[in-house]
């Protein structure tokens, strides 16, 4: 029986938006002829998934349909939830639906996971299947890179999963992967009798009014709506909290990949510096007194550039009425003017530019600077610079 891959892409991506009213859900955000769920659904053509599933909500369905024409999948199902009750309520609906049966290995997947090495990722879920029981689970780890508060964390004993761990601060991250703790993907494996058996026991009420939904729902063009009044009535958690910190029947999967959430900007400029390359065009370098910059990409509200700063350039103390920076240092030791605070990074350190922050960079030392820089905001101009000082009379 092949595995039958089920895409979560009902979530807003708000932690990289946080003052907007409007804006792109991480998944359908286009970083350079290709998105996140783009990406997602090219994973799930490999040979051992069926056809996929789509757990979103009416808010995406055009632009679910949209991705699913453009990469040519053909068999679908889509799962429409009628109001966000987070991820236990989307998952226990999506494997209730008609036509999956009990034994049915399913697998998990957010629409907005970055993934390489996608043969190990799936060379590793197919030796598995075969553990795949009517009660355990499987959850995937990936080996940490760096201690980072920007995830979650477990720890196991012979693969099995003793502890969860929410969120860390750098301190207790690195506690944590000192006793070989890995991140928590968010990506799950099971059966689906298994599904239904741990919301029968531990979740009673969310398996009773997602049942009610689903046998309520209507059916048409390979979406599914499920029944608003039911599905209200389930009590919203996460699938984390519904169900793993309740089982003790957790495995693990332990991942050495590259992965990422693409969760930040910092995380986004990261990505565009490993791969600047590709994004690199000789007509989008410009030339500055103190170096130069060169434009990678300009998405929807947001632009991301490589600045260049020569020894001993320095850009003039500013700041920006519309737009907002976060910079990755990846060469150098700039030094760095924050409102009143001055301090000096080195690679791989990051800052935040809030809007309307006086800022400046400088670089005092014999070795050039490079910093991945992403401009968020409504206006992303050079004529969106106020100057205060500048020591090449740029100031007006």
């Amino acid at each position: 029986m092949k595995i039958r891959p089920v895409i979560l892409c009902g979530g807003a991506g708000t932690r990289l938006w946080p003052n907007a009213k409007k804006h792109q859900a991480k998944q359908f955000i286009d970083f350079g002829n290709w998105t996140l769920l783009g990406k997602t659904l090219e994973r799930v053509k490999a040979s051992i998934f069926d056809a996929p599933i789509i757990s979103t909500n009416a808010k995406y369905l055009r632009q679910v349909k949209q991705h699913l024409n453009k990469h040519k999948i053909r068999k679908f199902k889509i799962v429409l939830e009628p109001t966000k009750r987070n991820t236990a309520p989307a998952i226990l609906s999506t494997a209730l639906i008609k036509d999956i049966p009990n034994e049915q290995p399913l697998i998990f997947l957010a629409a907005d996971h970055l993934i390489e090495k996608v043969g190990l990722f799936n060379k590793a879920i197919k030796k598995q299947q075969k553990k795949l029981t009517q009660n355990n689970i499987f959850i995937f780890g990936i080996k940490p890179t760096m201690p980072s508060s920007e995830f979650g964390y477990f720890l196991t004993k012979n693969n099995k999963v003793t502890r969860f761990v929410e969120k860390p601060k750098e301190a207790k991250a690195k506690q944590i992967i000192s006793k070989k703790g890995y991140w928590n993907s968010g990506m799950f494996y099971l059966r689906k009798d298994s599904i239904i058996n741990n919301f029968k026991k531990y979740q009673p009420n969310i398996y009773r009014n997602c049942n009610k939904a689903v046998t309520k729902a209507k059916y048409k063009s390979n979406v599914y709506y499920l029944n608003k009044q039911a599905f209200t009535k389930a009590t919203a958690k996460s699938f984390d909290y519904a169900i793993l910190e309740k089982t003790k029947d957790i495995n693990a999967i332990k991942l050495d990949i590259p992965w990422s959430d693409l969760g930040s900007w910092k995380e986004i400029c990261k990505m565009y510096g490993k791969n600047k390359r590709h994004y690199f065009k000789k007509k989008n370098v410009f030339h500055r007194p103190w170096g130069s910059y060169v434009n990678l990409f300009n998405g929807r509200e947001f632009l991301i550039k490589e600045l260049y700063i020569k020894p001993k350039g320095i850009l003039s103390l500013q700041k920006h009425h519309h737009r907002a920076e976060h910079w990755v240092v990846t060469q150098g030791r700039p030094k760095i003017t924050l409102n009143k605070k001055y301090f000096t990074m080195k690679p791989a350190e990051t800052v935040y530019i809030p809007l309307g922050a006086v800022h400046r960079i400088e670089n005092p030392y014999k070795i050039p600077v490079r910093i991945i820089e992403a401009q968020v905001g409504s206006i992303l101009k050079e004529s969106d610079i106020v100057r205060y000082q500048d020591i090449y009379g740029r100031v007006k």
